[in-house]
Formats: structure tokens, sequence, C-alpha cells
């Protein structure tokens, strides 16, 4: 195929699919399915919907979810980017970005579960000496009514998501310039970063950020297993009318899709009215010169708080490795009397299915994302230009709510005829991998030096020799990490394969899920540790490959 048919196709691929669903959530929305016996538009849905017990209060608790988290994460990112950049630190954080991207959403929210219920890791460690607890305290933690438990397991799985989109755009704007600039006019080091990087590097991840809101506001998955339940998020209320067995409930589901782009439309403007707000703050504040008020607070602040969600996430990882082989482990002993394999023994006759599934769903996906990045990015390169302005709407999938375009995606493909097949997973898979594939690899691939490729055309090799041979050999790490980062996406994506899948393909991540209402901690805890290996097994081969094919060549193995 021609390079240049690439970002057409792109365009195509990831637009088509969500126009279609969302025109195919507008009409039911509006009482028009044939199918169903909606021969007529109807305001019915809608006040059925609007008739729903704390259906407000679902639509509340999805928009604070998506503004809090995504104003809380992108502070950490900042603050710490403020407070350690180029120390050791530093450097230790970004080590730990890959294994904690890798975590599937659903994992983390059931490590963060294990850590903080009342009978969890915490409460176990602090009992009975600090606390006096003998049996756990009847307290709502996890499902609290606030969503806060929901916001603590979002906000540890965005951080890592924005600093890798905060260190991959910082190149582009020479942080460190900047900050020297400063430092001789007498400002220290972390306010005069806040001052002076932060006004240029926000833009350059302004995309990203939206996403979060996006995903934060309209999450079904990790709602689930940490959101309250009376009533759900909105998200998961639609979920659950979608799989009702009336089917005329598919009316008002499709409206509560609807509400739901609503929602996030509405966090996305409060969001720029926030931008706004701190533009003008910041602009104020930046005037009034304060070349040494508050940057010790600020420094620790930036230090603690990402390391507090970093333990977080790898000490509940550590719970759920220990749940799934427990033996008795009354409250409140800190580690159980025994260790024992029974439990994996028990779930490894029902591993197979989902584990292969996942694992063909990823690939095949990924690779297709892969592909298609590449020959955009290969494009680019080749005319010496940014790539067509209409790439940008390979993000669209990433802002527009899951649960309003697929809804109507899955109506789509029940009216075509379209049986549930692996075929049409993957597909729902490739909108989502592709935006995060593109997003780690254009960064790699246009910093890489054009002086090779010139070298090699001069030598008479042709433009495709010379992306064989030289350019792909050189991007052989960032490859491979971009890969690693689909796999990661796609094993964590649990509404595409869902309702795409209407149920009947099994992954990790659903049978994880669907375990999130037993009582089971030891099951729950062998699931949800199979579903973090999966894609850390990934990002283990994408390091580990460069540096065993380029054993001679330490250049080009990839960062250290």
């Amino acid at each position: 195929m021609p390079l240049g048919l690439v970002p057409p196709l792109i365009v195509l691929l990831l637009v088509g699919p969500l126009l279609a669903g969302l025109i195919m959530a507008l009409l039911p929305a509006f009482g028009y399915l044939p199918a169903l016996g909606g021969e007529s538009f109807s305001l019915a849905p809608w006040r059925a919907l609007f008739d729903q017990p704390g259906i407000w209060r679902s639509a509340m608790l999805s928009l604070a979810s998506g503004l809090v988290t995504t104003a809380v994460s992108l502070g950490i990112v900042l603050l710490f980017l403020a407070s350690v950049s180029g120390t050791w630190l530093d450097k230790l954080i970004q080590r730990l970005v890959s294994p904690l991207l890798a975590l599937p959403h659903a994992a983390a929210a059931f490590g963060l579960a294990f850590l903080i219920a009342p009978s969890g890791l915490l409460a176990r460690l602090a009992s009975p000496g600090l606390t006096g607890w003998e049996r756990p305290p009847d307290l709502l933690i996890v499902q609290d009514p606030w969503g806060l438990s929901l916001m603590a397991g979002l906000i540890i799985k965005e951080i890592p998501f924005l600093l890798l989109m905060s260190l991959a755009a910082l190149p582009q704007i020479e942080p460190a310039r900047r900050v020297a600039m400063a430092r001789s006019l007498g400002y220290r080091p972390t306010v005069a970063w806040l001052k002076v990087v932060v006004p240029a590097l926000y833009p350059l991840i302004r995309l990203p950020v939206l996403a979060v809101i996006a995903f934060a506001s309209s999450v079904v998955d990790v709602a689930m297993i940490l959101g309250p339940t009376l009533p759900p998020t909105l998200a998961v209320s639609i979920l659950t009318w979608f799989g009702d067995p009336d089917l005329s409930r598919r009316f008002m589901a499709s409206a509560g899709a609807i509400l739901q782009l609503g929602v996030t439309l509405a966090a996305l403007l409060a969001w720029w009215g926030l931008e706004c707000l701190v533009r003008r703050l910041g602009r104020r504040w930046i005037e009034r010169g304060g070349r040494r008020a508050g940057d010790a607070p600020l420094r620790l602040a930036g230090k603690s708080l990402i390391l507090l969600a970093t333990l977080s996430a790898f000490v509940g990882l550590g719970g759920l490795a220990l749940t799934s082989v427990a033996g008795f482990w009354r409250f409140p002993s800190a580690l159980p009397d025994s260790l024992t394999w029974l439990h994996w023994q028990r779930a490894l006759p029902s591993l197979g299915g989902p584990v292969l599934s996942s694992t063909i769903i990823a690939v095949v996906a990924t690779l297709i994302a892969t592909l298609l990045a590449v020959a955009a990015l290969e494009k680019e390169q080749r005319r010496g230009r940014t790539a067509s302005r209409a790439l940008w709407l390979l993000y669209l999938p990433l802002i527009v709510p899951q649960v309003a375009f697929l809804f109507g995606l899955a109506v789509v493909t029940e009216s075509l005829g379209v049986t549930p097949t692996h075929g049409l997973v993957i597909f729902g898979h490739l909108l989502f991998v592709l935006p995060y594939v593109f997003l780690s690899l254009s960064e790699a691939y246009r910093r890489l030096d054009p002086r090779w490729s010139q070298v090699a055309l001069s030598l008479g090799v042709t433009r495709g020799s010379t992306f064989r041979r030289v350019r792909l050999p050189m991007l052989l790490a960032p490859l491979l990490t971009a890969m690693a980062v689909g796999m990661a996406v796609s094993i964590g994506q649990y509404l595409p394969t869902q309702l795409l899948g209407a149920g009947r393909i099994s992954t990790v991540t659903t049978e994880a899920v669907a375990l999130a209402s037993g009582g089971n901690r030891r099951v729950i805890g062998v699931w949800a540790m199979l579903q973090a290996c999966l894609p850390l097994a990934g990002f283990v081969m994408a390091v580990g490959l460069p540096r065993l094919i380029w054993s001679h060549r330490r250049g080009m193995q990839g960062s250290p």
C-alpha cells in the first residue's frame, strides 16, 4: 500500500466506527430502533432515564471523578518534575514508569482495594498495636459513596501515563536551559521550573490530559471494583441497562450513553474554564516575582506524593501476590499462617481460554497498530514535514467516552448481523491501541537523526532498504516499547471486549472484573496477578530483546 494512503486510512479506521457508534446510540436514545420495535421518535427513553433513582448523583460522581482525578494526577506529576528533575530520584521513578504503565487499571484497582479495605494490609499492619482492632472495623472505605477510593485508584494509574507523556514532550522545550536562565535571576530550582517550564510544557500534553478526563469520567472496570454502588457511576449503570434481559431497556441505555457524553463534555468545558483561571492566576504569580517563597514545601510535596502513589501501587501488587498464595489468614495477623498453591491449582483449568484469548487479541491488535503507526511516521519522515493534520483525529477514541460510542457500535454490528468473534473484539481494541502506540513511538521516530538515512541514500541504497536496514534496527528499542504499551492497553480493555464480544469472548480482564462482586479474595488475587503479569512480560521483552540482539552495540540498546 502506498504510504500516502496510510494517514487517511487511519482516520477512516478510527473516525468511521466512532461516528457510526455515536449515531446508533443517538437514534435509540430518542426511541428509534426498528429492530426492537421503535418505529418513531420519542422522548420516552429520556423520561425513563430521569426517573431512575440517583441518576443525577451518578452523573455528578462521574463528573467529579474526571476533574478531581486529572487535577490531582497532573499536579503530582508537575510537582515531581519540578522538584527532582535531573536527580537520582528522577531516574529511579522513570525506571518505575514502565512497570506501572503496564499494570492494567483493574489490577491496580484490586491492589488498592486489598490495601485500604477494613481488613486490608494497612489495617492488618496497624492492628491491634496502633488501632486496638481485633476485628475489621465497620467502615465503608472501598466503594465509598463519595467515590474517593475510585479517584485514588485512578490517580495511581494516571500518574505514570501523564509522567510518560511529559517526559516525551520535555526535550522539545529544553527545560535545562530555561531553568538555568531563571536560576541566574535568583529563582530557586523548583519555583524556577514551575514558572518557566510548565507554561511551555502544558500545551504539549493537553491532549493526553483531556484523554485522562474522558477516561476517568466514564471508566467502567475500575468503577465496578472501587466505585460506589448505590448509586453506581453513570457508565456502570449504562452497562447494567445494556445487559438487562429486558431489551426495551436498551432505549434507556442509549439515552444514558448520550448523557454520559454530555457529562464528559461538561468535564472538558469545566477543565477549559479551569485552564483559563490558572493561566490568569499563574501570570500574576510569575509577574509578582517570589524567587524563593514556597520552594521547600513544593519540593517536599513533589517527592512525597509521587513516592506515596508509587509505593501504593507496588505494595498493592505485592498484596495481590500474597493473597493469591495465602492459606488461613485471620485478622489482624499481618501475614498468613501458611502459604499454598491450592488457589492457583484450582484456577488453572479455567485459565487457559482467557489467557489465550487475551494474548491473541493483544498481539494481533498491537501488530496492526504498529504497522499503521510506523507507516504514517515513515511517510512523515520522507516528506520532511509533520504528518497529516488530520492525524490528530486518532486521539478521538481516547477523548470520546467509550460507553458512548461502543454501545452504538455494538448496535451497528448486531443490525448488520455480525456475530461476536475475536476479530470484532480485535477491531474494537485497535481503536484504543493505535493512539497509544502512535503516542509512544512518534517522539523517538521523529528525533532519530535523519543523517543516518541520508548517508545510506548517498551510497545508492533505495528508500525501502534504508528503512529496513537502517531506520528499523536503530529504532528497535522504542518500537518494542511502543508494542509493549499497546499490548498492555489491549489486555486492560474491558468495555470493548464486553460489548463487542457480547459477553461470549472471555479474557483475563473480563474474568477478573466479573469476580469483583464475589467475596473470594484468593481467587480474585489469582486472576488479578495473572492480569498484571501478562503485560509485564511484554515490557520485559521490550527491555531484554534489544540488549540481547545488540549486545555489542550499547548505543542501540535503548535507554539504560
